[in-house]
Protein backbone atom coordinates (compact mmCIF):
# COMPACT_ATOMS: atom_id res chain seq x y z
CA UNK A 1 0.00 0.00 0.00
CA UNK A 2 1.55 2.75 -1.11
CA UNK A 3 1.33 6.21 1.03
CA UNK A 4 -1.81 8.03 -0.81
CA UNK A 5 -3.49 4.64 -0.57
CA UNK A 6 -3.12 4.58 3.15
CA UNK A 7 -4.18 8.35 3.69
CA UNK A 8 -7.57 7.94 1.70
CA UNK A 9 -7.89 4.51 3.45
CA UNK A 10 -7.71 6.81 6.68
CA UNK A 11 -9.76 9.74 5.31
CA UNK A 12 -12.29 6.74 4.96
CA UNK A 13 -11.91 5.41 8.05
CA UNK A 14 -12.80 8.71 9.65
CA UNK A 15 -15.68 9.87 7.96
CA UNK A 16 -17.11 6.44 8.70
CA UNK A 17 -16.63 6.65 12.31
CA UNK A 18 -18.60 10.11 12.10
CA UNK A 19 -21.51 8.43 10.68
CA UNK A 20 -20.89 9.31 6.85
CA UNK A 21 -20.70 6.42 4.57
CA UNK A 22 -23.59 7.65 3.32
CA UNK A 23 -24.12 10.56 0.40
CA UNK A 24 -23.02 13.79 1.82
CA UNK A 25 -25.35 16.02 3.01
CA UNK A 26 -25.58 19.34 1.43
CA UNK A 27 -26.16 22.05 4.13
CA UNK A 28 -26.88 26.39 3.44
CA UNK A 29 -26.26 28.36 5.80
CA UNK A 30 -28.19 32.09 5.57
CA UNK A 31 -25.93 34.08 8.05
CA UNK A 32 -23.76 37.16 8.36
CA UNK A 33 -20.10 37.89 7.88
CA UNK A 34 -17.85 37.94 10.44
CA UNK A 35 -14.62 39.17 9.49
CA UNK A 36 -12.50 37.58 12.71
CA UNK A 37 -13.77 34.10 11.25
CA UNK A 38 -15.31 32.91 14.95
CA UNK A 39 -18.95 33.23 14.27
CA UNK A 40 -21.43 33.49 11.48
CA UNK A 41 -21.18 32.26 7.92
CA UNK A 42 -17.39 31.32 8.96
CA UNK A 43 -18.21 29.41 11.73
CA UNK A 44 -21.13 27.40 9.75
CA UNK A 45 -18.73 26.72 7.06
CA UNK A 46 -15.94 25.23 9.13
CA UNK A 47 -18.92 23.19 11.23
CA UNK A 48 -20.10 21.84 8.08
CA UNK A 49 -16.52 20.95 6.84
CA UNK A 50 -15.70 19.33 9.74
CA UNK A 51 -18.70 16.93 9.58
CA UNK A 52 -18.60 16.05 6.28
CA UNK A 53 -20.92 18.51 5.06
CA UNK A 54 -21.05 20.21 1.61
CA UNK A 55 -21.52 23.97 2.81
CA UNK A 56 -23.31 26.52 0.44
CA UNK A 57 -23.87 30.03 2.22
CA UNK A 58 -25.73 33.20 1.80
CA UNK A 59 -24.32 36.23 3.38
CA UNK A 60 -27.07 38.89 4.97
CA UNK A 61 -24.31 41.05 6.41
CA UNK A 62 -21.06 42.40 6.45
CA UNK A 63 -19.87 43.07 10.02
CA UNK A 64 -15.88 44.33 11.66
CA UNK A 65 -16.14 41.91 14.19
CA UNK A 66 -12.71 40.58 16.27
CA UNK A 67 -12.41 38.91 19.62
CA UNK A 68 -13.08 42.11 21.24
CA UNK A 69 -16.57 43.21 19.85
CA UNK A 70 -18.55 44.14 16.61
CA UNK A 71 -17.17 47.44 15.27
CA UNK A 72 -19.30 48.03 12.51
CA UNK A 73 -22.52 46.50 10.89
CA UNK A 74 -23.88 46.70 6.98
CA UNK A 75 -26.79 44.91 5.91
CA UNK A 76 -26.87 43.36 2.37
CA UNK A 77 -29.98 44.85 0.32
CA UNK A 78 -33.18 42.07 0.32
CA UNK A 79 -32.64 42.14 -3.30
CA UNK A 80 -28.91 40.50 -3.01
CA UNK A 81 -30.19 38.27 -0.10
CA UNK A 82 -33.29 36.74 -2.74
CA UNK A 83 -30.45 36.43 -5.57
CA UNK A 84 -27.93 34.55 -3.31
CA UNK A 85 -30.99 32.80 -2.25
CA UNK A 86 -32.45 31.61 -5.85
CA UNK A 87 -28.97 31.07 -7.31
CA UNK A 88 -28.38 28.44 -4.80
CA UNK A 89 -31.14 26.75 -4.12
CA UNK A 90 -32.44 26.76 -7.82
CA UNK A 91 -29.18 24.45 -8.51
CA UNK A 92 -28.34 22.64 -5.87
CA UNK A 93 -30.21 19.89 -3.33
CA UNK A 94 -30.24 21.29 0.02
CA UNK A 95 -30.89 18.91 2.39
CA UNK A 96 -30.50 20.75 5.35
CA UNK A 97 -30.88 25.31 5.63
CA UNK A 98 -29.42 26.91 8.97
CA UNK A 99 -30.60 30.57 9.30
CA UNK A 100 -28.72 32.89 11.32
CA UNK A 101 -28.44 36.50 11.29
CA UNK A 102 -30.68 38.76 9.77
CA UNK A 103 -30.25 42.87 10.58
CA UNK A 104 -33.35 43.67 8.91
CA UNK A 105 -37.20 42.99 8.80
CA UNK A 106 -37.18 43.19 4.81
CA UNK A 107 -33.92 40.20 5.44
CA UNK A 108 -36.54 38.49 7.10
CA UNK A 109 -39.24 38.36 4.85
CA UNK A 110 -37.24 37.77 1.82
CA UNK A 111 -35.71 34.18 3.54
CA UNK A 112 -39.44 33.46 4.52
CA UNK A 113 -40.80 34.02 1.43
CA UNK A 114 -37.76 32.34 -0.97
CA UNK A 115 -37.87 29.22 1.85
CA UNK A 116 -41.81 29.05 0.70
CA UNK A 117 -40.81 29.18 -3.00
CA UNK A 118 -38.10 26.53 -2.38
CA UNK A 119 -38.87 24.32 0.63
CA UNK A 120 -36.00 22.20 2.06
CA UNK A 121 -36.39 19.37 4.35
CA UNK A 122 -34.66 20.65 7.58
CA UNK A 123 -34.61 24.18 8.97
CA UNK A 124 -32.62 25.59 11.80
CA UNK A 125 -33.34 28.83 12.65
CA UNK A 126 -30.91 30.48 15.05
CA UNK A 127 -32.55 33.67 16.20
CA UNK A 128 -29.30 35.46 16.50
CA UNK A 129 -29.67 39.24 17.85
CA UNK A 130 -27.21 39.60 20.17
CA UNK A 131 -23.09 38.84 19.54
CA UNK A 132 -21.51 37.36 22.46
CA UNK A 133 -19.96 40.22 23.34
CA UNK A 134 -23.35 41.95 23.89
CA UNK A 135 -23.27 43.89 21.00
CA UNK A 136 -26.59 44.29 19.14
CA UNK A 137 -26.39 42.70 15.50
CA UNK A 138 -29.74 43.04 14.14
CA UNK A 139 -30.21 47.26 13.36
CA UNK A 140 -33.92 47.30 14.22
CA UNK A 141 -36.09 45.50 16.31
CA UNK A 142 -36.76 41.93 14.13
CA UNK A 143 -38.06 39.68 17.39
CA UNK A 144 -41.53 40.14 16.01
CA UNK A 145 -41.17 39.52 12.29
CA UNK A 146 -39.43 36.66 12.80
CA UNK A 147 -41.83 34.77 15.27
CA UNK A 148 -44.24 35.87 12.27
CA UNK A 149 -42.88 34.44 9.13
CA UNK A 150 -39.93 32.03 10.05
CA UNK A 151 -41.18 30.51 13.18
CA UNK A 152 -43.71 28.40 10.81
CA UNK A 153 -41.14 27.69 8.74
CA UNK A 154 -38.04 26.18 11.23
CA UNK A 155 -37.84 22.85 12.29
CA UNK A 156 -35.84 23.80 15.11
CA UNK A 157 -35.20 27.05 16.90
CA UNK A 158 -31.94 27.60 19.22
CA UNK A 159 -32.02 30.72 21.09
CA UNK A 160 -29.82 31.40 23.89
CA UNK A 161 -31.32 32.57 27.25
CA UNK A 162 -31.33 36.45 25.79
CA UNK A 163 -32.78 36.01 22.97
CA UNK A 164 -35.17 33.42 24.40
CA UNK A 165 -36.23 36.48 26.59
CA UNK A 166 -36.70 39.04 23.52
CA UNK A 167 -39.19 36.30 21.66
CA UNK A 168 -41.17 35.66 23.97
CA UNK A 169 -41.38 39.31 25.69
CA UNK A 170 -39.79 37.95 28.99
CA UNK A 171 -36.92 38.69 30.86
CA UNK A 172 -33.92 36.48 30.89
CA UNK A 173 -34.77 33.24 32.58
CA UNK A 174 -32.86 32.86 36.38
CA UNK A 175 -34.09 29.50 36.38
CA UNK A 176 -34.06 26.10 34.61
CA UNK A 177 -37.86 26.42 35.50
CA UNK A 178 -38.35 29.88 34.41
CA UNK A 179 -36.47 28.93 30.46
CA UNK A 180 -38.90 25.84 30.30
CA UNK A 181 -41.82 28.16 30.61
CA UNK A 182 -40.56 30.22 27.76
CA UNK A 183 -39.99 27.49 25.91
CA UNK A 184 -43.54 26.15 26.08
CA UNK A 185 -44.50 29.97 25.32
CA UNK A 186 -42.52 29.47 21.63
CA UNK A 187 -44.35 26.30 21.35
CA UNK A 188 -47.62 27.55 21.89
CA UNK A 189 -47.21 30.18 19.38
CA UNK A 190 -46.15 27.54 16.95
CA UNK A 191 -42.65 26.48 17.28
CA UNK A 192 -42.05 22.85 16.09
CA UNK A 193 -39.16 22.44 18.68
CA UNK A 194 -36.87 24.13 20.52
CA UNK A 195 -33.49 24.21 22.05
CA UNK A 196 -33.52 25.91 25.42
CA UNK A 197 -29.75 26.71 25.81
CA UNK A 198 -28.93 27.25 29.38
CA UNK A 199 -24.99 27.89 28.51
CA UNK A 200 -25.12 31.68 29.45
CA UNK A 201 -25.69 30.60 33.83
CA UNK A 202 -21.99 31.15 34.55
CA UNK A 203 -22.41 30.32 38.17
CA UNK A 204 -23.19 26.31 37.26
CA UNK A 205 -20.59 23.77 36.78
CA UNK A 206 -22.60 22.23 34.31
CA UNK A 207 -24.07 23.32 30.61
CA UNK A 208 -27.33 21.90 30.80
CA UNK A 209 -29.75 22.41 27.33
CA UNK A 210 -33.15 21.39 26.96
CA UNK A 211 -35.14 20.18 23.70
CA UNK A 212 -39.11 20.50 23.85
CA UNK A 213 -40.57 19.78 20.80
CA UNK A 214 -44.25 19.49 20.27
CA UNK A 215 -46.35 16.38 21.80
CA UNK A 216 -43.33 14.69 23.42
CA UNK A 217 -41.30 14.92 26.63
CA UNK A 218 -38.76 17.23 27.19
CA UNK A 219 -35.04 16.19 27.17
CA UNK A 220 -32.21 17.58 28.72
CA UNK A 221 -28.64 17.23 27.62
CA UNK A 222 -25.69 17.54 29.91
CA UNK A 223 -21.50 18.33 29.42
CA UNK A 224 -19.21 19.25 31.50
CA UNK A 225 -18.48 23.88 31.68
CA UNK A 226 -15.06 24.17 30.05
CA UNK A 227 -14.16 27.11 32.21
CA UNK A 228 -12.47 29.47 28.86
CA UNK A 229 -13.28 32.83 27.54
CA UNK A 230 -12.91 31.30 24.04
CA UNK A 231 -16.41 30.56 23.53
CA UNK A 232 -17.30 32.87 20.84
CA UNK A 233 -19.30 31.33 17.68
CA UNK A 234 -21.26 28.58 19.92
CA UNK A 235 -24.36 29.71 19.39
CA UNK A 236 -23.90 29.32 15.48
CA UNK A 237 -21.51 25.87 15.67
CA UNK A 238 -24.80 24.35 17.28
CA UNK A 239 -27.59 25.05 15.40
CA UNK A 240 -25.06 24.47 12.54
CA UNK A 241 -23.65 21.29 13.55
CA UNK A 242 -27.57 20.43 14.38
CA UNK A 243 -28.30 20.83 10.37
CA UNK A 244 -24.91 18.87 9.29
CA UNK A 245 -25.80 15.89 11.32
CA UNK A 246 -29.73 16.10 10.85
CA UNK A 247 -29.85 14.25 7.37
CA UNK A 248 -27.86 11.56 8.40
CA UNK A 249 -29.68 10.93 11.84
CA UNK A 250 -33.08 11.77 10.86
CA UNK A 251 -34.13 12.02 13.99
CA UNK A 252 -33.65 15.89 16.17
CA UNK A 253 -32.66 14.08 19.44
CA UNK A 254 -29.54 12.34 18.34
CA UNK A 255 -28.45 14.89 15.74
CA UNK A 256 -29.07 17.35 18.52
CA UNK A 257 -27.21 15.31 21.14
CA UNK A 258 -24.18 14.46 17.97
CA UNK A 259 -24.12 18.17 17.83
CA UNK A 260 -23.78 19.02 21.85
CA UNK A 261 -21.07 16.04 21.40
CA UNK A 262 -19.02 17.88 18.79
CA UNK A 263 -19.34 21.44 19.89
CA UNK A 264 -17.73 19.95 23.80
CA UNK A 265 -14.92 18.97 21.88
CA UNK A 266 -14.45 21.99 20.08
CA UNK A 267 -14.48 24.14 22.88
CA UNK A 268 -12.62 22.28 25.13
CA UNK A 269 -9.53 21.68 21.83
CA UNK A 270 -9.92 25.63 21.45
CA UNK A 271 -10.08 26.38 25.19
CA UNK A 272 -5.90 27.42 25.02
CA UNK A 273 -5.84 29.14 22.50
CA UNK A 274 -4.51 32.60 21.69
CA UNK A 275 -6.25 34.15 19.07
CA UNK A 276 -6.72 38.23 19.84
CA UNK A 277 -7.23 39.23 23.13
CA UNK A 278 -11.02 38.86 24.03
CA UNK A 279 -13.19 36.18 23.49
CA UNK A 280 -11.23 33.40 21.14
CA UNK A 281 -13.02 31.03 18.67
CA UNK A 282 -13.77 27.60 18.68
CA UNK A 283 -11.05 24.41 17.31
CA UNK A 284 -13.54 23.82 15.01
CA UNK A 285 -11.56 20.87 13.11
CA UNK A 286 -10.77 18.77 16.22
CA UNK A 287 -11.71 15.82 15.19
CA UNK A 288 -9.19 15.82 12.26
CA UNK A 289 -5.65 14.58 12.96
CA UNK A 290 -2.29 17.22 11.74
CA UNK A 291 -0.09 14.67 12.09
Amino acid sequence: MNNKQAINRENKMEFNELGYDKPFPRCLTIAGSDSGGGAGIQADLKTFGALGAYGASVITALTAQNTQGVQAVQAVSPEMVRAQCESVLSDIRIDAVKIGMLPDVASIRVVAEVLQDYPVPFVVLDPVLVATSGDRLALEPTAAAMMETLLPLADLLTPNLHELAQLTGNQPAATEAEMLAQGQQLLARGAKAVLLKGGHWVDNELALDWLVQQEQEAQYFVSPRVHTPHTHGTGCTLSSAVAAYYPHKNDLRLAVSSAKSYLQGAIEAGAAWKVGSGHGPLAHFWRISTH
